[in-house]
């Protein structure tokens, strides 16, 4: 049995940032591509049957494939001078907690089909569009709007799928596929600090609240820096800049709503040139989908009015604002995370305001999340941590959640509580296929 610590320690040099601290390991990358290599090579050495199908996802079959399968599972890409843990820590403890199942005796005993499943560009660091391979699987975004999207290089998902191996004509919602799934379960570093004053190691999802990008284009008019007076401007830059100041005073009207402004792009870029356009990306969220909708509006209003001003051509700068995702606030079904909570009944209950590949499955099929406490409370970033022994109860739990699922009696790591109980989940196969 590989321990989930020394997993992760195989792949902790791929994908480190070249210009400091923090990982880049984007979607459709050279970089996810070895990390996914790397996934397969260990699944192929259990003895996995593993699979890529047309939506780019990683299937290794622990058992035999068929229907009413339990899955389990996260994604191996990051953002940009992301952290270890987020997306690999779910795929190495899914690896771990398989094999704690077959050295306990308990996977010989599964009544229900397991599989892992890796999911790519979850992100969204290279299209733009978060959860890419679970929102094809299920339809979310359908194949025309996919394949269309670029990265910043201009070249088309499409284009990029092709050098992957991969054919853009049969991307997609896949019912077969989907319609296998009995329940999916991920295992996530957690994503703040709800666990860090707890003596607990591991949370339940509860919910992930509403969030969505909104992409702003300014388009003025490029002139040369030197010789440009002042008054007579279209400068997109300075229309940008002055929404982007706004938005923490108008986000802050709304209790609970967070707002971000994570990207930027002038174009064309150069030093001695008065840009003719600048793009930014903003991420909002809030719990209440209603409150999501009136930020954006707000802001949208106010970045038009503040295109125009004093010290430049303020009616030469036009402003667009359109939607590029949206995922309204998911709550995980109540049967799977009330069967976690009777497995777990010392782990608390926890809202995610990250969006996961989980949340999108969630409206197809029985979905719930297993957090793993992160000390310093802070991920996307290089100081995103998980301490071992945490790591290794997530792996526990997540070992006994599938027991549980899989409809196993016993023989578990532990007792009650984050653990895991280890125990027979007291429902039988007819309930588990309701």
């Amino acid at each position: 049995m590989t321990d989930v610590v020394s997993l992760l320690g195989q792949i902790e040099d791929t994908g480190r940032d070249p210009r400091g601290p923090g990982y880049v390991r984007p979607g459709y990358s050279r970089v996810e591509r070895e990390l996914r290599d790397w996934f397969i090579a260990e699944a192929e050495s259990r003895g996995f049957d593993v699979e890529i199908d047309h939506n780019g996802i990683t299937w290794a079959w622990v058992t035999a494939p068929g229907e009413n399968a339990v899955v389990t599972g996260s994604h191996l890409d990051s953002v940009p001078g992301g952290g270890e843990f987020d997306g690999p820590l779910g795929v190495a403890s899914a690896l771990a907690a398989v094999d704690q199942l077959r050295e306990s005796g308990r996977l010989a005993r599964a009544r229900r089909p397991l599989a892992i499943a890796v999911f790519p560009e979850e992100e969204g660091s290279r299209f733009g569009l978060s959860c890419l391979g679970s929102r094809l699987l299920t339809g979310a975004v359908g194949p025309k709007r996919a394949l269309a999207l670029t990265d910043e290089r201009g070249d088309t998902f499409a284009d990029v799928l092709r050098s992957h191996g991969l054919d853009p004509e049969r991307v997609g919602r896949d019912d077969e596929r989907l319609g296998r799934i009995g329940s999916f379960l991920e295992l996530h570093v957690e994503q703040g600090v709800g666990l860090v004053r707890t003596d607990q190691p591991v949370a339940i999802g509860s919910s992930i609240i509403g969030h969505g990008r909104w992409h702003i284009r300014y388009e003025g008019e490029g002139n040369h820096a030197g010789t440009t007076p002042m008054a007579q401007r279209a400068d997109p830059v300075v229309a940008a800049a002055r929404i982007i100041g706004d938005i923490p005073t108008i986000v802050g009207r709304y209790d609970g709503a967070v707002a971000t402004v994570g990207r930027t792009r002038v174009h064309p870029g150069g030093t001695n040139v008065i840009a003719s356009a600048m793009d930014l990306w903003l991420d909002i969220r809030h719990p209440d989908d209603e409150v999501v909708q009136d930020v954006i509006e707000e802001i949208a209003r106010r970045a038009r009015d503040r295109a125009s001003g004093a010290g430049y051509r303020g009616h030469d700068v036009q402003v667009t604002v359109d939607q590029e995702s949206y995922s309204p606030t998911t709550h995980f079904g109540a049967d799977l995370t009330q069967r976690l909570s009777a497995l777990l009944p010392d782990a608390p209950l926890q809202a995610s305001g990250a969006g996961h590949d989980a949340g999108i499955l969630a409206a197809h099929v029985p979905s719930a999340m297993l957090y793993v406490r992160n000390p310093t409370g802070v991920s996307h970033a290089p100081e995103e941590a998980c301490e071992d022994d945490d790591a290794r109860a997530g792996v526990i739990a997540l070992a006994d959640a599938l027991a549980m699922e899989l409809g196993v009696e016993g023989d578990g790591e532990g007792g009650a509580g984050p653990g895991g109980a280890g125990r027979a989940d007291g429902q039988g196969d007819e309930e588990h296929r309701a």
